[in-house]
């Protein structure tokens, strides 16, 4: 019996982690249930950088969940992605098949590993309306007040920065029952990449992503309906390139801010999961430079020292 209820693949941008767990989803008769706070999004592909190919092997497809599941444009949160990774969990379960997750959201990783025990918060109209005047840096400081902010995603933008403070003044003011969530005993593996082989798999990657026609998918959206202020809460990719879209920047000017963006996002990546050691979690990390057997051997041996296989 194993002692382990899953294995979490987690890595920041470029690293490789998505092929890892598919080629260790292949081994072990596994399914992947993604952690990635964008790519449940349908529609937003190419910038959120789901790779989807990747999840054929030899011909073989390795069944994904938890991607293209929601409309661009909905507000999708922790507490839904965990309802949603239990629900695929359980599925996998009860199929006789092992869950891998795999992913490079902390937070989601983070929250059903760790059984975070979450309430659904509902939008505050009266709230919103006595915000909507603030600028953005009166929005920050006043969230500084509800908590510390250890990175800048909450206030990106003013709408970003609102929500973040009406999720805090909810859990301030509103009574919090606890709902349960199981306690689940996963191997862990982080992918480690050299800093500068990372940043030079970022800039490559985003080239061969422009290339691919990731402009015209944000297009694509904003003629589908969603506004510039729809897809720039989605950061990154979607700010810049819908500022471009907009006449805001120049495609220079795009390709540089966005550059060093995704830079910083993959830093903040980096940051949250050594501070997941620091809260406890046990980490195996895996240079994502070595070949794939060497990678999977790796896994196979940690998993053989907790009698997994």
């Amino acid at each position: 019996m194993s002692s382990y209820d899953l294995i979490t693949i987690l890595g920041p941008t470029a690293s490789g982690k998505t092929s890892l767990a598919t080629a260790l989803a292949d081994k072990l008769n596994a399914e992947i249930i993604s952690a990635d706070s964008r790519q449940v999004y349908c529609g937003m592909d190419i910038g959120t950088g789901k790779d989807l190919a990747d999840y054929t092997i030899n011909g073989k497809h390795i069944p994904y969940h938890l991607i293209d599941i929601v409309k661009p444009g909905y507000k999708y949160n922790v507490f839904e992605y965990q309802r949603d990774f239990l629900s695929a969990y359980n599925d996998i379960r009860q199929r006789g098949k092992f869950p891998i997750l795999c992913g490079g959201t902390g937070l989601y990783i983070e929250s059903v590993l760790k059984g975070y025990r979450l309430l659904p918060v509902p939008e505050n109209p009266e709230l919103r309306t006595r915000l909507s005047g603030m600028t953005l840096e009166e929005l920050t400081a006043l969230l500084r007040t509800y908590k510390t902010l250890h990175n800048t995603t909450d206030v990106d933008t003013p709408k970003r920065a609102i929500r973040a403070i009406e999720i805090e003044e909810y859990y301030r003011t509103a009574p919090v029952s606890e709902r349960s969530f199981p306690r689940l005993e996963s191997l862990i593996v982080g992918v480690s990449i050299d800093r500068d082989l990372r940043r030079e798999k970022i800039t490559r990657r985003l080239r061969q992503r422009l290339d691919e026609g990731m402009v015209d998918e944000v297009r694509q959206l904003l003629d589908k309906g969603l506004t510039p202020d729809d897809l720039i809460y989605y950061g990154l990719e979607y700010k810049y390139i819908t500022l471009h879209v907009i006449g805001q920047l120049s495609f220079d000017d795009m390709f540089t801010r966005l550059e060093t963006a995704i830079h910083q996002f993959a830093k903040r990546q980096m940051t949250w999961f050594r501070g997941m050691e620091r809260r406890g979690f046990v980490i195996h990390w895996v240079d994502a430079s070595l070949p794939m057997e060497e990678k999977i051997a790796f896994i196979r041996q940690k998993l053989q020292e907790n009698d997994y296989i």
